[in-house]
């Protein structure tokens, strides 16, 4: 990364060879890179008998923390499919693009994922990066600026999106709740996808009664998605 391009990421998995580190065993551990505010990696069996594994960054909306993005339904997803997720925290209430730019978030996730490829092998045509909320904004705003890592993009009721540039082309997988109060649908998703669409992206577009949530049945239709496409 560039004192130029500060949205960009630089970590990249070495592909279908060992990880340089020592191979982590399954479960869910703290990251231990950034003290009270740290994040949690999920290691599904299929990574820990060998791999390499997708990979499924996942950002949580504002004023909230990783904890909240391994909840036991996408972790219960994560290891049917035998994928990683690396839930990071914010550096602060929210993620540094709601709060003046391109910054201390991105150098965090880069440190991240450096971690996680050191550890465990990842299947580069496998990346996705995911969130809800702020997180889906965030998400959408980094995984365009990324797309050359990023090979999927996951945004759960997104309120914008702030890329500074592009690179890649990644499928985009966006759901909204009609009846949602926090991010009125109609100002948010149903402008982005066109904007999306307009610019040459795919996306994959799931419309549900609801407010500002992520139903079971959109989470699995995410995760099919994700895995089939």
């Amino acid at each position: 990364m560039t004192a130029q391009e500060p949205s960009r990421l630089t970590a990249r998995p070495a592909g279908s060879g060992e990880p340089s580190g020592r191979r982590l065993e399954s479960g869910l551990r703290h990251l231990g890179l950034g003290g009270d505010r740290d994040g949690l990696l999920y290691v599904p069996h299929a990574a820990a008998a060998g791999g390499p594994c997708p990979l499924i960054v996942s950002l949580h909306g504002a004023r909230g923390h990783a904890a909240a993005m391994v909840a036991h339904p996408v972790l219960e997803r994560a290891e049917a499919i035998g994928a990683l997720v690396l839930a990071p925290d914010s550096r602060g209430g929210t993620w540094d693009v709601l709060t003046g730019g391109f910054g201390p978030d991105v150098a965090f996730l880069d440190a991240a994922l450096r971690a996680v490829f050191a550890s465990v092998p990842v299947d580069p045509a496998r990346v996705a990066i995911s969130g809800f909320s702020d997180g889906a904004s965030y998400a959408l705003s980094v995984g365009l600026v990324n797309g050359d890592l990023f090979t999927h993009v996951l945004a759960f009721s997104p309120g914008f999106m702030a890329p500074d540039s592009q690179h890649g082309q990644p499928p985009i997988f966006i759901s909204h709740g009609t009846e949602d109060a926090v991010l009125d649908i109609r100002r948010c998703s149903r402008e982005l996808v066109p904007l999306l669409e307009q610019v040459g992206y795919t996306v994959s577009y799931v419309e549900f009664e609801g407010g500002h949530q992520v139903p079971p049945e959109v989470l699995d239709h995410a995760f099919a998605w994700f895995a089939g496409t």
